[in-house]
């Protein structure tokens, strides 16, 4: 096995399995139907909602257990619960809590700031962002901490910006950001999965091989090691593609980067069948045991 196929091995280990997608689709479906129906007298299951954060950029990976969805409210509420005398946006994160009770009553739900948290028991966390439609594709969502405000954000303008990128780097995009968690997991890096996607996008725009095939993961996973490494260290925020948000630093990621980049090197630097043993090892090192052995 060459590193091509090697590389397709990780592929299908990193990806999520379609027993984890269909139970997501299924409590998505739940969610928004409650929803549509005690917001909007819709029967309708997908209508009025959206995935957002990775899962919603479609670079998630195996082992997520962290689901971003946002809600679109009737724009006639968002008058009212501004009109409250204090913190209208905590009263309108209890009326959406409220109502996905009645679809998950022994689910962990509550509000929390900005979003509805709904926990199950099987690890996996929803997190329902209730928004108001903008001008312009952005969203207005409620804020109950100190005291109650209204902010904005445009992840369908992050989820465009990934995808266009995704289909000119011959779906590479993707495929590192869904890898580079996995490294993120097994090594414990301090470090978001936003803030992967963002350096994943600017690096790839100019990576050379770019649009190749899996023959050069390697080569990707090398050389993106190094873009993080290279990253400035007092460096506390970057800005998300399409929608220009702000990413904050969790902490060093840097030092991991170097470490393992010196790892990837010598990993790259055994090509051929003779060398296939040794080489996944180097690479599990990196990735872990998701990397075929």
């Amino acid at each position: 096995m060459g590193v091509s196929d090697e590389f397709v091995q990780f592929k299908d280990r990193y990806n999520i399995g379609t027993d984890l997608i269909s139970s997501i689709s299924y409590r998505y479906k739940r969610i928004t139907g409650q929803l549509n129906r005690d917001f909007r007298s819709s029967s309708s299951d997908t209508a009025n909602s959206l995935y957002v954060g990775s899962y919603g950029r479609d670079t998630d990976a195996k082992g997520v257990s962290d689901l971003d969805m946002a809600y679109v409210l009737p724009s006639n509420l968002y008058a009212q619960y501004n009109a409250y005398s204090s913190n209208g946006q905590s009263a309108l994160l209890q009326a959406v809590k409220t109502s996905i009770r009645n679809t998950y009553p022994t689910s962990d739900s509550y509000g929390d700031g900005q979003v509805v948290v709904v926990k199950f028991t099987d690890g996996i966390t929803f997190e329902v962002l209730p928004v108001f439609e903008n001008q312009g594709g952005t969203w207005t969502y409620p804020n109950a901490n100190n005291g109650g405000s209204w902010k904005t954000c445009d992840p369908r303008a992050e989820i465009e910006a990934i995808r266009s990128r995704n289909l000119v780097t011959n779906r590479n995009l993707k495929h590192l950001c869904r890898m580079m968690r996995v490294w993120r997991d097994f090594n414990n890096v301090p470090i978001s999965g936003a803030l992967i996607d963002t350096l994943a996008y600017q690096f790839i725009e100019t990576w050379e091989y770019r649009d190749k095939s899996f023959l050069y993961h390697d080569y990707m996973a090398r050389d993106f090691l190094k873009y993080m490494k290279d990253q400035d260290k007092e460096k506390t925020y970057w800005r998300m593609p399409g929608s220009g948000s702000y990413v904050w630093s969790k902490g060093q990621f840097q030092y991991k980067a170097l470490v393992d980049y010196n790892i990837a090197v010598d990993a790259c630097g055994l090509q051929g069948d003779e060398n296939c043993t040794q080489r996944r090892s180097k690479w599990r090192s990196v990735f872990g045991s998701t990397f075929p052995s």
